[in-house]
């Protein structure tokens, strides 16, 4: 796994966080860590963005932005409105091509959904996980709504011939509700791939040392991690039937 493509089911639902986590696992068991954050909206240009997020939590040893747009809107729309040039496709898998060369694992973390639009000719982040070739990891919320939104994402990964490499739940509540119980079981069918993680609420408000130290017991063993899905889901889900 040279390049990850780390995208979500939508917006401000964790994505940052569970790059940190796989970053900083990764960077524990010795790898050089990269993480490339396309295109940063919503931050100006002196505000820590999420690819500096990532390094501060993780320890990861790179970061990059290819653009910096200052409203909080899709990356294309925040371009055009800002007067400034988009980030296609090419540019994104140039970037991580180039980052994949000097180091052992480049994170791509992307803005909102897969299908979120980049420039002005539609191209997408799932256009640029096709030209690395590169896996996705799709990062969901726990509650209601997910299972549509995991499924959508899914379809539209198996449509472009990109791999999944699973799903991560990026906040898990400290008091899930019945959707989230239920979700936790579902997520896998929806998702047509396994589940990777669950990431607890509140995770990327702890100190980097924190962190690092509990990034582990989040992930799942493909990730580098300890976290195991059956006995998480046998702990947390609402079982059948109520």
């Amino acid at each position: 796994m040279g390049i990850v493509v780390v995208s979500g089911t939508g917006t401000e639902i964790g994505k940052t966080v569970v790059t940190a986590a796989v970053a900083a696992v990764a960077t524990a068991a010795g790898r050089s860590v990269a993480v490339l954050k396309p295109a940063q909206t919503g931050v100006g240009p002196d505000e820590r963005g999420d690819a500096d997020e990532v390094v501060r939590l993780s320890g990861a040893a790179a970061s990059a932005e290819l653009g910096r747009f200052p409203e909080p809107l899709a990356p294309g729309t925040a371009a055009r409105r800002a007067g400034l040039a988009p980030v296609g496709p090419r540019e994104v898998a140039e970037a991580a091509r180039k980052l994949a060369a000097v180091h052992d694992l480049v994170l791509v973390e992307g803005a909102g959904g897969l299908l979120v639009r980049f420039d002005e000719e539609g191209g997408t982040l799932a256009d640029a996980a096709a030209l690395l070739g590169a896996p996705v990891l799709v990062v969901a919320p726990a509650g209601l709504g997910t299972l549509n939104s995991t499924t959508l994402t899914a379809e539209a990964l198996r449509a472009r011939g990109i791999g999944q490499l699973g799903v991560v739940v990026g906040s898990w509540p400290a008091a899930p509700d019945l959707a989230a119980r239920c979700n936790l079981a579902d997520l896998p069918e929806a998702a047509g791939a396994p589940l990777l993680g669950a990431v607890p609420e509140g995770s990327g408000a702890l100190s980097p040392t924190e962190f690092r130290a509990a990034a582990g017991g989040w992930l799942a063993p493909s990730l580098g991690g300890t976290w195991d899905a059956e006995s998480f889901t046998r702990t947390h889900a609402e079982p059948y039937g109520g």
